[in-house]
């Protein structure tokens, strides 16, 4: 790699056509990842990449006239001193703010190198082009930092709002009601069998971190998000695996309480209070009815509940 004080004034202008040219292509990738779902961002990215061609062309322009035809091809990757890039345009579906954070962050690196490299220019066309560039891309960061914070429109703020339950809410509600209900069964289980308190919260430890980490990767491995939009697998494995865990945990911590029907009416208020709110997630996200959400989740709970008490006390 070279060093930045060791080019010359033709390696730093071929240098710059290269930045633009890459920015440019970024750009677009940009704007045809984000069509469907942010048509009106996407239309920004495209203005910024036209305008990308055009400081390439100038910058051209002014390199044929001083130096040729021919234009050495030097890359980023091979001059010290610039950040390595994130490929987050090839990442599927894109996300608004990532793809503004790495807007912003090329469009301040090439203002830098604009700033760097046109004190160092003996010629004064070359200097006041990349001054001009400089300021250019100066305001480019600034509506690159706007993008993610521009009105949506209708449309795109329901697709936004359906990509956060694909994304978020269910892979989160799916965790939040295994961990809920299917930990019931071996925590009373222990309780009525045991009549202890801290062998029952053991119990309920066990059984909460296990399913935890089993429905995170029964849910990283389900689809890896590229046709069906539900995101990174991994986001979405921790996202269920917590709430999983969370769900379980709940009502396993009154077990603390040494008094073991103390600690078990307490348990059961809890677990009471999370098939409320399990109910009011599926009514609030998933468009069900609010009875018809109680109904389900309540008898599932329930009978879970009286297998783990029968279970305890046979």
């Amino acid at each position: 790699m070279k060093t930045f004080e060791s080019l010359t004034e033709q390696q730093i202008l071929a240098l710059a056509i290269s930045l633009e040219e890459e920015d440019a292509r970024i750009f677009e990738d940009f704007a045809a990842g984000l069509q469907e779902t942010y048509p009106e961002q996407a239309k920004k990215f495209r203005e910024m990449r036209q305008e990308e061609d055009g400081h390439r062309h100038r910058l051209l322009e002014l390199y044929k006239k001083k130096f040729g035809d021919h234009v050495p091809l030097i890359r980023r990757q091979d001059v010290r001193g610039f950040v390595d890039r994130r490929p987050v345009w090839l990442l599927r579906p894109l996300r608004l703010r990532a793809v503004q954070n790495a807007a912003e962050e090329i469009e301040l690196e090439t203002q830098r190198f604009y700033e760097a490299a046109a004190p160092r220019m003996r010629d004064a066309n070359i200097r006041q082009l990349l001054g001009d560039l400089a300021e250019e891309e100066r305001q480019h960061a600034h509506i690159a930092e706007q993008i993610a914070q521009a009105d949506l429109s209708e449309g795109e703020e329901a697709h936004a709002h359906r990509l956060f339950v694909l994304q978020v809410i269910q892979p989160g509600l799916a965790g939040l009601m295994d961990g809920s209900v299917s930990t019931l069964a071996p925590l009373f289980a222990a309780a009525f069998a045991t009549h202890n308190s801290w062998q029952t919260f053991l119990v309920g430890l066990a059984a909460s971190v296990g399913a935890g980490i089993s429905m995170g990767f029964a849910e990283s491995l389900s689809d890896d998000g590229t046709l069906t939009g539900r995101g990174h697998p991994w986001a979405r494995g921790l996202v269920c695996g917590l709430m999983t865990m969370l769900g379980g945990i709940g009502h396993t911590l009154p077990y603390l309480i040494p008094d073991i029907k103390i600690a078990t009416t307490v348990a059961v208020s809890v677990v009471l209070v999370e098939l409320g709110i399990i109910s009011w997630v599926r009514h609030r996200y998933m468009d069900t009815p609010l009875t018809s959400a109680v109904l389900q989740v309540v008898l599932g709970g329930a009978l879970v509940f009286l297998a783990g008490v029968l279970i305890g006390n046979s």
